[in-house]
């Protein structure tokens, strides 16, 4: 490993991160990069070659961090992984590897959007509803399938993720570090200064590493073989949609769900099937009701897209409402929580916790308020 590049990386750890269960805090790491650089690149050469990962570099403290709902469901926690950061640094390295092989062969399907440079939620949204629409304005029925993997990152079969990385071309020293890197991981949950005991983690990608999407991306990227219909991803967010003005092609979205099934059976994964929803659009449309796994998928007027609501009229007005909720609800608390009306102090404010609700992916939902930068520089007036 070429010194400059661990010293490069050293240097611009963020030093407010957490450390991992070695303790090793990234502000200190920073601090010694020009002493520490040299050793931990002969460390990182030899534990690449050999394909040996030490201990600590395969060990997380599990923090869950809330997502939604009531705060007793154990549920609504969404667990991150805080590893080593020297691994980290050996882990973004190898991820550049890895990268450039895969983006030099194109392996990666073009359906996916998630951690895949130049790509991101607007772009998901942006190309996949611009199919849509396009089969609306020509007056056809569609359907779209939103579907939900129970688990996904938990449950990636490391055995089934190392044949997919040797399909795929990878070098076998990396593979071999990747595998060994997975093996024999444990993991403790910490909350609030107690931690549980050590438990072995047989399977899943780690979420909160560096190398976990890039993993899962690898791992999921055959998902479209055999699929007709427009499938487009964003990690594990998946959707498929199809024209459905026929017997013929309502059969044809059937067969499709029926293929993503028998994928996930075949890589020892799940679908939440009552979190799969059909959203019919169109006037013509029958509201066929679709199955998976032999059971049937509810039907829904109205989805929550990455983040952006699309109803069956393809009308933003519910997105437009909830945007503008959102944003006045944090106005408020900015309000009665800052006493001072400065220029100085509500402008930021105002800039980083008020415009990030309106302005996501406003390309996608509200492309046509051709005078939009003069709404969202607004200023509140109290």
């Amino acid at each position: 490993m070429d010194k400059e590049k661990v010293r490069e990386h050293l240097a611009n750890l963020n030093e407010f991160k957490s450390p991992g269960p070695d303790e090793l805090h990234p502000r200190v790491l920073k601090e010694l990069s020009d002493i520490i650089a040299e050793p931990l690149s002969v460390i990182f050469e030899n534990s690449w070659k050999t394909g040996e990962v030490p201990e600590d570099w395969r060990r997380a403290n599990v923090v869950p961090i809330f997502k939604k709902g009531k705060k007793a469901d154990p549920g609504n926690y969404r667990p991150v992984s805080l590893t080593s950061i020297p691994g980290k640094i050996l882990e973004q390295i190898i991820k550049q590897h890895i990268w450039e092989h895969l983006d030099g062969n194109a392996v990666i399907n073009q359906s996916q959007h998630g951690f895949v440079t130049s790509k991101s939620c607007q772009t998901n949204l942006i190309s996949f509803y611009d199919k849509i629409t396009g089969w609306i304005d020509q007056g056809k029925a569609v359907d779209i399938v939103y579907l939900d993997f129970s688990k996904a990152f938990d449950k990636v079969s490391h055995t089934i993720l190392i044949e997919k990385m040797i399909k795929y071309g990878i070098d076998r020293t990396t593979v071999r570090w990747i595998h060994n890197w997975l093996s024999d991981r444990t993991q403790r949950v910490v909350i609030n200064g107690f931690t549980s005991d050590w438990k072995t983690v047989s399977s899943g990608v780690p979420q909160g590493s560096v190398l976990g999407p890039l993993l899962f991306n690898i791992f999921i990227n055959d998902l479209d073989e055999g699929v007709e219909g427009t499938l487009i991803k964003f990690a594990d967010d998946t959707k498929l949609g199809g024209v459905a003005n026929t017997r013929e092609e309502k059969e044809r979205i059937q067969k499709d769900l029926d293929k993503l099934e028998q994928w996930a059976e075949t890589n020892r994964m799940t679908f939440n099937r009552e979190k799969c929803k059909v959203l019919h659009l169109g006037k013509k449309n029958d509201n066929i009701q679709y199955r998976m796994g032999g059971i049937s998928l509810s039907s829904s007027t109205c989805e929550k897209d990455l983040g952006v609501l699309v109803d069956h009229r393809l009308n933003m007005s519910q997105q437009c409402d909830a945007a503008a909720k959102k944003a006045n609800t944090i106005l408020g608390c900015i309000k009665r929580s800052i006493e001072s009306r400065s220029r100085d102090v509500i402008v930021p404010l105002y800039s980083s916790l008020v415009r990030p609700h309106l302005e996501y992916c406003v390309q996608f939902w509200a492309p046509q308020l051709t005078n939009w930068n003069k709404f969202r520089e607004g200023r509140p007036k109290w």
